[in-house]
């Protein structure tokens, strides 16, 4: 790899935006291609089959055996509330290779005490997210305060990002009421119809420790389905060019 292409990833990576090297094993020639100029790229429709499944590999384009060298930011949790579900959740998300963060303006509960090895940010959701990378498709975010104040922002501003999973913890009645603020707020009701609320999978959790479970197998399916949808229209778009019915 030519040092102006590592150099390239490099600065894709630190800026959470995917990339993917494309290296024509003939020749040994190679272009980088960034997220935003793949709808461009005579390989477009590959290469963002590629960023879904997050997979490197060979293909054959014109003739050509290329590698797809394939680099996409880690997923990463941002839980907003210090509680003692997070404090379950957040080991069970490491242990996953999860990046974790957890944010809370409440200092007497966002403590190093209570969230060993654990990025904590005491302050408010816009203002944490103003110091970390920008939201996006590779962020999952969970709100579990029970705090409009300090979850509908962090919802708002995870909703407007793209992220892949959203999450409130409530009743169905707490989201009901949580649903018509955030139509007051601006937001359709399509947006809103993201939101995992009640947080979880519904496997009759009762405590922290269980609801951080259904969090996690929550998110991780809505991870999963993501990946095999593009995973699956990869295999597909594959038998088509060998002319076999998927």
């Amino acid at each position: 790899m030519k040092l102006d292409h590592l150099a390239a990833l490099n600065a894709e990576r630190d800026a959470r935006r995917p990339a993917i090297l494309v290296t024509d094993t003939g020749d040994g020639t190679q272009r980088l291609v960034r997220e935003a100029e793949i709808d461009s790229d005579p390989l477009a429709e590959t290469l963002r089959e590629r960023l879904l499944s997050g997979k490197s590999g060979i293909v054959e384009a014109d003739g050509r055996s290329l590698f797809l060298t394939v680099q996409v930011p880690p997923v990463r949790l941002l839980v907003v509330g210090a509680v003692h579900i997070s404090q379950a959740l957040c080991p069970m998300a490491a242990a996953l290779e999860l990046d974790v963060t957890v944010i809370d303006p409440r200092t007497a509960f966002a403590t190093p005490e209570r969230f060993p090895d654990v990025a904590l940010l005491s302050e408010w959701p816009g203002d944490a997210f103003a110091r970390l990378a920008p939201l996006d498709r590779y962020t999952a975010l969970a709100a579990l305060t029970h705090d409009p104040k300090i979850d509908d922002p962090a919802l708002i501003a995870a909703l407007n990002a793209g992220c892949f999973y959203v999450g409130a913890l409530g009743s169905r009645k707490s989201h009901a009421r949580r649903l018509d603020r955030l139509h007051e707020a601006g937001l359709s009701s399509e947006a809103t119809g993201r939101i995992h609320g009640p947080i979880g999978l519904d496997i009759g959790a009762v405590t922290p420790a269980e609801i951080a479970v259904s969090i996690l197998g929550d998110v991780i399916a809505t991870l999963r389905r993501d990946r095999i949808r593009g995973k699956a229209k990869g295999e597909r778009a594959e038998c088509m060019r060998h002319g076999v019915d998927a």
